[in-house]
């Protein structure tokens, strides 16, 4: 099986195989691609609205190559529903993954995110998805995109203090790490949490999502095309390198 990892920004080296490379196991192989137009990070609507295209590209280029199913490495699922339109492979967003497995996992959830910029976008989708009852708090750790591998000790200090906020202070019962860029931090996370006496899950959002994508193709499901029905042919004019 592979699974296509599409990130949705032009900056190299923010994410690459070797980020993912421990999830390559039981015959899973991951493949990843940058888009080539769009923003250097997404941490607004206008940063995904520059995206989508990018990313409804890729998907379809990595349908194309073989791939089983896609991933949209940005907590905002920019492009998700469209990408779903367009390709007849399973596409998962993080965000709605995360979300209804935090769902599963506890009474209700907390999400730790970037920046304030951020919060309406997250907060539109938990909407979206059927999750706002469950959502206790979405916390921000001020810390933008660009900037979280610069101070890796400083990052782990900031998600931990506000997921023990959301916890004493909003309910959590569970943690979602709310933008893929805080891959491998979940560990550190829970053992902070622990160490105050509280037992309960974090969500990485990649990991899971790269589970749950895994489950969704070996048991022969994909998103209905009555939901994401694939788009009537129409003349679709500065966009050369969208086909399908």
């Amino acid at each position: 099986m592979r699974i296509h990892l599409v990130t949705p920004i032009v900056t190299e080296g923010i994410r690459t195989l070797d980020d993912v490379a421990e999830l390559n196991r039981n015959g899973l192989s991951i493949t990843q691609s940058l888009i080539t137009a769009g923003p250097a990070s997404i941490e607004c609507e206008f940063d995904e609205a520059m995206a989508v295209p990018g990313i409804v590209a890729e998907a379809i280029a990595a349908e194309r190559s073989g791939a089983d199913a896609v991933i949209i490495d940005c907590m905002g699922d920019p492009g998700l529903k469209a990408a779903r339109e367009v390709v007849s492979i399973p596409v998962l967003g993080p965000s709605e993954t995360a979300m209804h497995l935090a769902a599963m996992l506890g009474h209700r959830f907390s999400i730790v995110t970037v920046l304030d910029s951020v919060v309406p976008m997250i907060d539109n989708l938990a909407k979206l998805y059927g999750m706002a009852e469950k959502l206790a708090s979405i916390r921000v750790i001020d810390i933008p995109v660009l900037d979280l591998e610069s101070d890796p000790a400083r990052l782990t200090e900031e998600l931990a203090r506000a997921s023990l906020a959301a916890v004493e202070s909003d309910g959590a019962h569970s943690i979602v790490l709310g933008c893929t860029g805080f891959l491998g931090c979940a560990d550190a996370i829970g053992s902070a949490l622990a160490a105050k006496g509280y037992d309960l899950p974090v969500v990485d959002p990649i990991p899971a999502t790269v589970c749950i994508a895994q489950a969704i193709v070996r048991a022969g499901l994909r998103h209905s095309k009555r939901t994401y029905a694939r788009p009537q042919p129409k003349t679709l004019k500065g966009y050369p390198y969208i086909d399908f």
